[in-house]
């Protein structure tokens, strides 16, 4: 059986020895059997997902027993043999709902890093497990330790600057994926899958689960979720609806070489080659009059029956204010296609 992931990692503890986050510097997808087996020997792992507190000794143990496997994992035990913060050897031997924090971390982890794609890892319960810190300049904190380690900065005649109190930290923090641009780094979230080329600008947003595909411009916000084909671009302030913010079921994607124009929106799934006109927002129950290729009006619609389309134009009538989709194809062939699944 195949092992899904494995990963060491540094992280955080509050004062009662329960993890706030765990940093993995070179998470593995499908580790080598020699490396599972080093885990077995040096760690005394013996199966399923397990998240192993380890001791300097053990990783000596561990980058002994792996060097001849993955002589890059052997250094990072080596290294990580001096650290001053607990050191977790997290393993999943299948991709089941996380049981604990630094499992959590590592499937996030997996996405930033580009080895596993939105909606490829099991993120079921998440939540519960991810404790809600103050992330500082000075690392994660409890918030029931927070005040004191304000006070304590002050008297040692430092600042602690609270950067956001939020259960997701920046992405930039953990990964700086190769290939893409980040001009505010807070509004990335760890967790979220950024494609080489990408280009994400100060109103820009992406969310855990959710990312791009390829080459795109994102100054719109990318819920939970969502993903974006390779070339589209997210104009300024636009938004795409996540399944945690009222999608329901439905999952939304935007296809390849699609634009989304300034504050507009979708509720629906987008094929590629489509375009939504500035400002307008496009739901599942949006009633669409459906144009063929000569702008005549064929049939008018839910936003839902045109959902994964391609080759579309969405926009508002500017006398009638009726929100229509033009098309580039004849009224018979358009008929055909709006009945196919009736």
């Amino acid at each position: 059986m195949t092992t899904f992931a494995l990963a060491i990692g540094v992280g955080t503890h509050n004062s009662k020895g329960e993890w706030l986050e765990v940093y993995y510097q070179k998470p593995l997808l499908n580790p080598a059997d020699g490396i599972v087996e080093a885990a077995r020997t040096a760690l005394g792992y013996t199966g399923g997902n397990e998240a192993i507190s380890v001791t300097a000794d053990q990783l000596t143990a561990f980058a002994s027993a792996v060097e001849s496997a993955d002589s890059e994992q052997a250094k990072l035990a080596r290294a990580c043999t001096e650290s001053k913060r607990p050191v977790v050897v997290t393993i999943l031997e299948s991709d089941d709902q996380a049981s604990s924090t630094p499992e959590v971390y590592l499937k996030l982890h997996l996405l930033s890093h580009r080895l596993v794609k939105p909606h490829g890892v099991n993120l079921a319960g998440i939540f519960g497990l991810l404790p809600n810190v103050a992330w500082t300049n000075q690392g994660a904190i409890d918030l029931n330790e927070l005040a004191d380690a304000q006070l304590q900065a002050r008297l040692n005649g430092e600042l602690l600057s609270v950067n956001s109190v939020d259960k997701f930290p920046r992405m930039t923090d953990y990964i700086v994926p190769a290939g893409v641009r980040i001009a505010h780094t807070a509004r990335v979230r760890l967790g979220a899958y950024i494609g080489e080329g990408t280009t994400i600008m100060h109103e820009g947003f992406v969310n855990f689960n959710a990312g791009t595909m390829g080459v795109s411009m994102v100054e719109g916000r990318i819920s939970a979720g969502v993903v974006v084909g390779d070339g589209s671009d997210l104009g300024g302030g636009c938004s795409t609806m996540g399944t945690l913010s009222g999608g329901g079921n439905i999952i939304i994607s935007v296809g390849e070489k699609c634009l989304l124009g300034a504050n507009a929106g979708i509720g629906i799934p987008l094929g590629d080659r489509c375009t939504v006109e500035a400002g307008l927002y496009i739901t599942a129950g949006t009633k669409i009059q459906v144009l063929d290729d000569q702008k005549n009006i064929v049939e008018t619609v839910k936003g839902r029956d045109l959902a994964g389309k391609s080759d579309l134009l969405f926009r508002r009538d500017s006398i009638s204010g009726a929100v229509q989709c033009v098309t580039n194809k004849s009224a018979i062939a358009l008929n055909e296609e709006l009945h196919a699944n009736n």
